[in-house]
């Protein structure tokens, strides 16, 4: 018997490598299908937002529905027609720059044919605690149209000014309103703030052209008959006045912001958006840099339920319920009842709750959430 033969190596043999199992292939087309139906969705989001640019933006220039109409038209023939589908795609994106860099090439102007209650801007003089406010508006309204254009210089001393009262105006749906401001001083005036668009003649506001840069950004200051009288007795809007528990101090704060953006918006305009530069925003804005918390919500676009959220935050009166402090908030009766009155502020404030204003230096300083679209 050979031995030698025994005794050959024997080839180690190596197992196979372990294979891992491959995604299913139904589940890639599925991921595929979610992945190009949300590239689909981005992409008509885009189309869509840069057409309603190209027609709501800076009307002023040019027949806006054949600029609109043939962008779109150009648009949708690169993504559906040229190929391979990532030329079509450059193309639109190209248009879509072309667009995008358009729309932001747009300044907002103070030099436009403006309409008669939004020709004048106010702005103001502080010297410690006397304040002068220019173009304090105060028209003497016979019907919404039909009007006697006036405009005041009225001086404040800081150092009486005592609250600050939050309105809400309605025209249709709950969810929606106007916010004012109005600022009590002890002397009996009161000075209304409202954050709106500054229209052209014979412009009207749109909801939709508010998001395009196509209105201007301003601050009235008026004559509380002037602001109120307009949307109770002319407009038939509902009007909820709700006293606040912001200090003085906080409430001069905030006043003195209002005074600040007034004299910028005096010497650099600002576009209003309807999304980021409205009356909700501007006014949570203005809250917040007078130091006061105030946070921006979805209640900051349905501002109808700005009052709710300043009760929820402990602003307004809460020793009564909510529907009864609405309820007794309501005054279009009292303002159709004080007419022209120069006691008209006083008069719509009779039998108003008002909460009790915590003391100086309380940890507390969430402010009501004035919101609301302009209008």
């Amino acid at each position: 018997m050979n031995d030698a033969a025994d005794s050959t190596p024997v080839e180690a043999t190596t197992p196979p490598p372990a294979t891992t199992p491959k995604r299913s292939g139904w589940v890639r087309r599925v991921i595929g299908w979610i992945w190009r139906a949300i590239f689909g969705v981005v992409v008509l989001v885009l189309l869509l937002w840069a057409t309603a640019a190209v027609y709501f933006a800076d009307t002023h220039a040019g027949p806006r529905t054949t600029r609109a109409t043939l962008f779109a038209l150009l648009s949708a023939a690169a993504l559906l027609f040229l190929r391979p589908r990532r030329r079509g795609l450059a193309v639109f994106a190209l248009l879509f720059l072309v667009v995008l860099g358009w729309f932001f090439s747009i300044q907002p102007r103070s030099d436009r044919d403006w309409a008669i209650e939004v020709t004048r801007l106010p702005w103001a003089t502080v010297d410690g605690d006397r304040v002068v406010v220019h173009d304090v508006r105060n028209f003497e309204y016979r019907s919404e149209t039909d009007f006697t254009p006036r405009w005041d210089d009225r001086t404040y001393d800081l150092s009486t000014l005592r609250a600050t009262d939050l309105m809400l105006v309605y025209w249709g749906s709950p969810a929606i309103a106007h916010a004012m401001v109005s600022f009590v001083f002890d002397d009996g005036q009161c000075l209304a703030v409202s954050i709106e668009t500054r229209k052209e003649m014979p412009e009207s506001y749109s909801a939709l052209q508010g998001f395009f840069r196509q209105y201007e950004l301003i601050f009235v200051f008026a004559d509380e008959r002037d602001v109120v009288r307009l949307r109770t007795e002319f407009r038939n809007e509902d009007v909820y006045l709700y006293h606040t528990n912001l200090t003085p101090a906080q409430s001069r704060q905030i006043l003195v912001s209002y005074l600040a953006a007034a004299n910028s918006l005096k010497e650099r305009p600002e576009f209003y958006n309807a999304l980021t530069t409205n009356c909700a925003t501007s006014v949570v804005t203005r809250v917040q840099n007078a130091g006061v918390s105030a946070k921006l919500t979805w209640e900051t676009l349905l501002s109808g339920y700005a009052a709710r959220q300043a009760y929820a935050n402990g602003r307004l009166d809460t020793r009564l319920p909510y529907e009864e402090l609405q309820r007794r908030s309501y005054v279009n009766p009292a303002a159709r009842a004080a007419g022209n009155d120069s006691e008209f502020s006083r008069l719509i404030r009779v039998g108003l709750p008002k909460p009790a204003v915590p003391a100086t230096g309380a940890s507390s300083t969430t402010a009501p959430a004035a919101t609301g679209p302009a209008h």
